[in-house]
Formats: C-alpha cells, sequence, structure tokens
C-alpha cells in the first residue's frame, strides 16, 4: 500500500514545545499519615488516587471514582475506525478524553460520526479521525508527534489495528504472510514506539495497550490461521518486552487478549466458514460470541490510574474459552 499523507480535522498542529518541567506525579508527595503501631489505622493524603472518596451525600456522583477520570487526557487508537477499536474510544471520550482514531480507511464508517456525534453533544471528550497505514513507520513517527505537538502532550495509546488470513500453513503465500506480520506485528511495534517517544519527549506518565489475541495463546478450533495466531502471540510477548524497558519511566504497557467478538473481519471468517460460528460458540463457557462493547470496561481500567500498579500483564477476556 503506498504511503497516504496524514490528515488531520480540525485545528493546525502547532510546533512541539519543551516543557519546563516534568508531568504531575500519579501519587502525591505528601507523606501519608501511616501509623506502624495501628496497621488498621492507615490514610493516604487526600491528592493519593486511590485515596476514598468522601461519602456520596458530599460528592457529585460526576466525581467519584477518580481514578477513571481522563479528562484532558490525549490517547491514540490504532484501528479506531470502526469496530474495537471505536467502542473502546467511545469509552475514553466518556471519561473526558481526547481521542484520535487512526485507521487506513480513506474515510471512516457512519459510526464512527455518530460517535464522534454524541462525544461532541453528550460528553466532555473529543474525537478526531486521521488516516495513516500503520506498516509506513515514518508515518507512523510523523502523525504521533504531531498529536503529541497539538495538545502538548500524549497519555496513551490502544494498538488495535489488526487484520486475519484463514489459510493451512503449507498453502500460506508469502505475499499473505508478510501482509499479516507487517500490520498485526509490524504496525504494533511502530505504533507503540512511536506513541512511548512522544511520551519521553514531554516527559509524560503513560498507558499502552496492545490488544492481541487468545489466538495467541492457543489454536482455535474452526480458524486455520497459523500466520495469524503467531502474530498475536508476538504481540503478548512485546508488551512484556516493553513494559520491562520502559516501566522505570513510568510507562506501563500491557496486552489484551479477546475471544472471539462479532466484527466486520470475524463476519468475514464466518462467510468463508459458516460452521465456524456454531463452533466457536460451543467452545467457550458463555455459550456466545463477544459483543465489542463488552471491553469497553478494559480499555478505560487499561489506560487509566486504575490500573496504576499493573504492566507487563496480559488480560484474557474469553467468555472462559481458554479456562476449560
Amino acid at each position: 500500500m503506498a504511503a497516504v499523507r496524514p490528515r488531520f480535522a480540525g485545528a493546525a498542529v502547532t510546533a512541539p514545545r519543551a516543557l519546563s518541567t516534568p508531568s504531575a506525579r500519579l501519587y502525591s508527595s505528601t507523606r501519608s499519615t501511616y501509623n506502624p503501631q495501628d496497621i488498621q489505622n492507615v490514610s493516604h493524603s487526600p491528592d493519593h488516587i486511590q485515596s476514598k472518596m468522601p461519602p456520596k451525600k458530599f460528592l457529585r456522583n460526576a466525581n467519584r471514582f477518580r481514578e477513571f477520570d481522563m479528562e484532558d487526557r490525549v490517547y491514540a487508537i490504532t484501528g479506531g475506525g470502526r469496530g474495537l477499536g471505536l467502542s473502546m474510544a467511545e469509552a475514553l471520550i466518556e471519561a473526558g478524553a481526547k481521542v484520535y482514531c487512526l485507521d487506513r480507511l480513506e474515510s471512516p464508517p457512519a459510526e464512527f460520526f455518530a460517535a464522534k456525534e454524541r462525544a461532541a453533544s453528550e460528553y466532555g471528550g473529543s474525537l478526531e479521525y486521521i488516516r495513516i497505514d500503520v506498516r509506513n513507520v515514518t508515518e507512523v513517527n510523523d502523525t504521533f508527534a504531531a498529536i503529541a505537538a497539538q495538545n502538548e502532550r500524549l497519555d496513551g495509546l490502544i494498538a488495535a489495528a489488526g487484520i486475519n488470513h484463514l489459510q493451512s500453513a503449507l498453502e500460506h503465500s508469502q505475499q499473505a504472510l508478510d501482509d499479516v506480520m507487517s500490520i498485526n506485528y509490524n504496525g504494533v511495534f511502530n505504533s507503540a514506539t512511536a506513541a512511548a517517544r512522544q511520551m519521553f519527549n514531554y516527559q509524560q506518565k503513560g498507558s499502552i495497550l496492545l490488544v492481541a489475541s487468545m489466538s495467541g495463546l492457543i489454536a482455535n478450533k474452526g480458524m486455520t490461521s497459523p500466520v495469524y495466531n503467531s502474530s498475536k502471540a508476538a504481540v503478548i510477548q512485546l508488551s512484556r518486552s516493553l513494559a520491562m524497558e520502559w516501566g522505570r519511566h513510568g510507562i506501563r504497557v500491557n496486552s489484551l487478549c479477546p475471544g472471539h467478538i462479532i466484527t466486520p473481519m470475524v463476519e468475514d471468517v464466518f462467510q468463508q466458514n459458516p460452521a465456524a460460528r456454531a463452533t466457536w460458540e460451543a467452545e467457550n463457557m458463555l455459550g456466545r460470541l463477544a459483543m465489542p462493547e463488552e471491553f469497553r470496561g478494559a480499555a478505560l481500567f487499561s489506560l487509566s490510574d486504575a490500573s496504576s500498579f499493573m504492566t507487563g500483564t496480559t488480560m484474557v477476556i474469553d467468555g472462559g474459552h481458554t479456562a476449560w
């Protein structure tokens, strides 16, 4: 695919400005009132992100569970034009974030514009679309640099761009192998490093979620896709390796392994193999497939301060498929 120049909707992008001071720490530096003589009498500073909030009668509901608050934060989601990526984007928007959906679609589908309208009219966040090809490392780096420059920060990334290809190993073409690996692995690597580069540039703590699959842990019955499965296994290992590299710098990296989700990509599988749906439904403990909306909570948890002590972790959300 030929390189496509990133296209932004909205205001022009300004040049980056170096920050004079590091970003605010996740936890307050104020000493807690910990009493070693009474372990039950532990009280955090009120600024501690996970300190208990005042009773409901003294606090508006909107301000409870503040570790999930994403107001003024900026996130990018590759593969965010539709399906799982877009559902995750909406969760971040509802928490107050500004979200950029990056996808190779020339124009996003109607569901994206509906989400954008809801973001503008009902929530405190905003939603923008940028067309990029995650295989083009120069384009990816330039896009992330532009996003960070426009906002003078970048708080996180969900790398959800991916494709599948059903083919037995002996019949798998070299071109199909290159296509799957270049998007599912190279594209994830390009996106994660581009995001982290901007976090380092703006001295910004952040969280990165790499969307892998339970297919990176098992061989799926009813789906012959050795290269796809291998690419997702590589993403799981990549998340651990990046978590090790960047953890001491305040950048957390985790991976998500969804089970079978009803998305356009899965519908394509059903067209090629109509019997696959019944097989997949029978292979998990809930007896059904997932909807993209069922991963909104995982996205919000992973990118917010609610998961502040989680890195290098693989979250398996598969309806019990891998737990038999």
